[in-house]
């Protein structure tokens, strides 16, 4: 078995120490899964096991001929070369013997009937055959095509950053390496590319490190879970849902006042495994309970990042679009496009790549005029735009003085001052690190201070360009949180799967023809009818939105009420297991200075357990009252 062997290892920049002597393996077959907070060292752990930024102490061990390949955020790559070059750039006998066999096709499509193209094409045809490279040709003609990749002559300076990233991934996959490094490898692509990409992974024979925001993602490749915090590792076996009810099991032997906490949490784990559909008939508060409790538990010795906010209020009128018509260059933004969004409304926004979804935030933004028709925005609408492309921040600022450019605090949803310190704490930046120039921030954390920047303007119509793209779970699930109780209307742009189910239940779905279609309902709900009408047709099972598709409306929902008892029930749920909670704070209290009275000890044991048993029996009443209230 191919085993790579890290013992010791040691990194600090400057006074913040990323990594604390930690250890580790990494088995053939693994897939592991390295989630933590932004700034607290996974790109730096994957630079230094890749060989590109080594680390300061410690050894990395692998056998004779082990390879490791790494995909970064933003792949270098020779400007000047071509895609094929890219691709086929290995050095081996095979990948030479590829590379020729290219060009030489390309030459005898061209010119069937020239002797030397024959004899060039024919001598690269045996080279094939004699090194038995078929096989890899395949399965890079696969990878290429899955990943959208057909003009192998393009050059690498022409391409978008997402392009870069698909050529970047096509590269490291045809080198299959025994470890296979990835940054965000779904960034920027599609969601037929990223289903593809999970049944690759699933069955790849080397090992895997993946950092990667997408839970759906994560859920279904990984079988083993590192956890970087505070210079520290934690290793989980199983995949991200099982890390989850693992981390809640901690939570709860860590403290007893989380026993709610944690049995909520394998309340919802029980709901979570119904599935899709099963969680498209559930009602937010639901989610939004899930979430709270995951966001609390991804790194509970730092806390948890906090969101409280308040907003503006929003009047009646937000934001129309009538007859709108827009084209960039030769490419078709929007055609006759009429849309409605009303208060409180959560749409998200979606489709291929470059179609066109970021145009129509700019629009509505006021930084893209349309080419025909209307954009008339509320008189109350007070916009707060979270852009893809983040704008350049002062790197000689210090952090708080970033914050309190905006002002001295807010006043959050309760009506409350909270000053910029509080802001900051709330977020995950510890006191150490409010005088802290922004340019030693990492991407990740310079990424969440520019959102708490924009929250701090307290908007009532949030517009979000890709927000889940550089930053950690833990912000996301709590941004998830913030925009389940934002008390105005939330427009998403985001090819996070997880992300479109949490926060939209309208979508608009790009074909990249100027048509915009319409629906409700879940967005993996919308994905799966498309799947499922491909098949029906015949064709390729891709979960891809295309222009023709019918458009998708979610079922009408039965509500079910609670009867005028079983709300008043309902109320009083809640607050006497708060109480419940109080007085096994104070028993566990009690008993830590009962001392050698063993008496005592035990009566207030046989409370205790009294307490905890009473405490489920009332949560699981909750959960089931709870799942009808609307």
């Amino acid at each position: 078995m191919q085993t790579l062997t890290a013992s010791g290892l040691q990194k600090a920049y400057g006074d913040k120490t990323l990594l604390d002597n930690i250890d580790f393996l990494i088995n053939e077959g693994d897939r592991i899964g390295l989630i933590g907070v932004n700034g607290t060292g996974k790109t730096t752990l994957l630079r230094g096991l890749a060989g590109t930024d080594p680390f300061d102490a410690g050894e990395v061990q692998t056998p004779k001929k082990y390879s490791i390949s790494f995909l970064e955020q933003q792949p270098p790559l020779d400007e000047n070369a071509k895609i094929m070059d890219a691709v086929y750039g290995g050095d081996s006998a095979t990948f030479q013997a590829i590379r020729e066999y290219e060009r030489a096709l390309a030459a005898y499509t061209a010119q069937p009937l020239d002797e030397a193209v024959q004899d060039q094409y024919n001598r690269a045809e045996q080279r094939m055959t004699q090194l038995d490279a078929w096989d890899a040709e395949t399965n890079i003609k696969t990878i290429l095509t899955q990943l959208h990749l057909t003009d192998l002559d393009q050059k690498i300076g022409s391409l978008s950053g997402g392009q870069r990233k698909r050529v970047g991934l096509a590269q490291v996959l045809i080198e299959n390496p025994d470890l296979l490094i990835l940054d965000e490898p779904t960034n920027h692509l599609d969601f037929d590319s990223i289903a593809w990409l999970e049944k690759y992974l699933a069955n790849y024979k080397g090992a895997l490190l993946v950092v990667t925001h997408d839970r759906y993602f994560l859920d279904r490749v990984t079988n083993r879970i590192f956890e970087l915090d505070l210079g520290t590792l934690r290793i989980y076996p199983g995949n991200y849902q099982a890390y989850v009810e693992q981390k809640a099991a901690q939570v709860e032997l860590e403290t007893a006042s989380a026993h709610k906490q944690a049995q909520l949490y394998k309340h919802e784990l029980a709901w979570m495994r119904e599935g899709a559909h099963a969680r498209s008939t559930k009602q937010n508060a639901r989610i939004k309970r899930f979430e709270d409790m995951k966001s609390g538990t991804v790194a509970p010795e730092r806390g948890k990042v906090a969101i409280d906010v308040g907003g503006t209020r929003l009047g009646k009128k937000v934001i129309e679009l009538h007859d709108a018509s827009l084209k960039l260059g030769d490419h078709q933004i929007l055609r006759h496009f009429e849309l409605l969004v009303q208060r409180n409304q959560r749409i998200g926004i979606s489709g291929i790549n470059g179609a066109g979804k970021s145009s129509l935030l700019n629009v509505i933004a006021g930084d893209l005029p349309l080419d025909s028709g209307i954009c008339d925005i509320g008189d109350t609408v007070k916009i707060g735009y979270y852009r893809q492309q983040m704008p350049d921040m002062d790197q000689n600022m210090r952090v708080i003085e970033y914050l309190q450019s905006v002002g001295e605090g807010v006043v959050n949803a309760n009506g409350e001052h909270q000053s910029v310190t509080q802001l900051l704490d709330d977020f995950l930046f510890p006191r150490s690190s409010h005088g802290t120039r922004i340019n030693r921030l990492s991407g990740g954390e310079q990424r969440r201070l520019y959102l708490l920047q924009i929250l701090m303007h307290q908007p009532n119509v949030l517009l979000l360009d890709e927000p889940t793209n550089d930053l950690d779970i833990a912000t996301l699930t709590v941004l998830e949180d913030y925009l389940d109780n934002f008390a105005g209307t939330v427009i998403t742009v985001s090819h996070d799967r997880y992300f479109l189910d949490k926060v939209a239940d309208r979508l608009l779905v790009f074909d990249g023809n100027g048509d915009i279609e319409q629906a409700t309902g879940l967005f993996t709900d919308y994905l799966a009818k498309q799947d499922a009408r491909a098949k029906d047709e015949g064709g390729d099972a891709q979960v891809k939105p295309s222009a023709e598709s019918v458009k998708v409306d979610a079922a009408p929902k039965t509500k079910v009420k609670l009867t005028y008892a079983e709300q008043k029930e309902y109320e009083t749920l809640m607050p006497e297991m708060d109480a419940i909670d109080a007085r096994i704070e104070e028993i566990n209290s009690e008993m830590q200075t009962c001392g050698d009275d063993y008496g005592k000890l035990g009566t207030l044991q046989s409370e205790l357990d009294d307490l905890t048993a009473k405490q489920d029996k009332l949560l699981d009443r909750y959960v089931y009252l709870d799942g009808f209230v609307n």
